[in-house]
């Protein structure tokens, strides 16, 4: 009788784990955008953008995506991450914004 409740069971229980790693898979991956947005944001708002887009794929890796909006004096960078933790579950888009400061002297 244990043996039938075991062989339902335990399948249940891997889906879960699996589930459970890919969710920390996509934790992780929520922080290493949220790092590429701020990092390339800073960056940005200093004015060497052309080192935003090293700095946000040594962060997140070589996937990130980031775009850059200049609103008065605030720099606003998104950067997005499309990842797939597991084959059988769709593919996850994360999203991070970060917006700092413009410095005084670069120009839009």
């Amino acid at each position: 009788m244990v043996t039938a409740e075991t062989a339902v069971v335990l399948p249940v229980l891997v889906l879960l784990a699996l589930t459970g790693v890919a969710a920390i898979g996509v934790a992780q991956a929520r922080i290493r955008c949220a790092d590429a947005a701020s990092a390339s944001a800073r960056v940005i708002a200093r004015g060497d953008a052309a080192e935003a887009d090293a700095l946000a794929h040594r962060a997140a890796g070589p996937a990130v995506r980031i775009t850059t909006v200049r609103d008065g004096t605030d720099t606003t960078v998104t950067a997005r991450l499309r990842l797939r933790p597991l084959r059988w579950i769709g593919a996850v888009t994360i999203t991070e914004t970060a917006t700092v400061a413009t410095e005084p002297q670069v120009q839009p």
